[in-house]
């Protein structure tokens, strides 16, 4: 773990390698929440839109709201596994060249 004394935190903010990661996870994560967020309100519109589709049995009293509610959770857990895919393959390697640059103390690269 670096030395958080000699961390020059103004310099590691500027330092193209912070603002590549930043700029990465940033626009990872946006994209992940829209699609979530979009996922979760597509029931109740669909259920307002198109209440006889949403009604339509699939197996016994089991109907497509049903299955699309409990779909939910299988995409959640989905997203959960695609961030931790790219955490460990992108965003960790680039954490730790910013974590080694920091630990030495010196000035990042503008």
């Amino acid at each position: 773990m670096a030395n958080l004394e000699k961390v020059d935190w103004d310099a590691l903010i500027h330092d193209a390698r912070f603002q590549t990661l930043h700029r990465k996870k940033n626009l990872f994560l946006w994209g992940l929440m829209a699609f979530s967020v979009l996922y979760y309100f597509l029931l109740p519109l669909l259920n307002g839109l198109a209440p006889e589709l949403m009604r339509t049995d699939v197996v016994g009293d089991v109907n497509i709201a049903y299955l699309f509610a409990l779909s939910q959770f299988f995409v959640a857990w989905v997203l959960a596994w695609f961030y931790i895919r790219r955490a460990n393959s992108l965003f960790d390697r680039l954490a730790a060249t910013v974590r080694e640059r920091a630990a030495r103390g010196r000035r990042p690269a503008a």
